[in-house]
């Protein structure tokens, strides 16, 4: 039996951008993307604390050391900028392997500065 496990876990990220114009998907700071092992056009689950919205998106990679989190397409209805979001990605394994398994989570600072 395989079961969902949280692998990846970027912790209380404020949303710097929400662009409608875009396709679709998060963009997330590349730096972010590589401690937490969250790969491009991996599926993730976007969590907003702010306001309580949730949605499901992919990720792609953003300007590295940018703290870029931007929204696109309709996923930029789900949040404004300054937002605090959680984003999550899990992966599939067999039960004795989750019951081991430690993901990567990153915790934001919440001194970063949204211009």
């Amino acid at each position: 039996m395989n079961i969902e496990v949280m692998c990846s876990k970027i912790h209380r990220a404020k949303v710097t951008e929400a662009n409608l114009s875009y396709v679709g998907s998060v963009t997330i700071d590349e730096n972010w993307m590589d401690e937490v092992g969250i790969l491009n056009n991996q599926q993730v689950h976007i969590v907003n604390v702010t306001n309580g919205e949730r949605l499901i998106t992919y990720a792609i990679p953003g300007e590295r050391g940018s703290g870029v989190v931007c929204l696109n397409g309709a996923a930029a209805h789900k949040a404004s900028v300054g937002d605090t979001v959680i984003i999550i990605a899990y992966a599939s394994m067999n039960y004795d392997e989750a019951k081991t398994f430690k993901p990567k989570v990153k915790f934001i600072s919440e001194s970063i500065n949204i211009e």
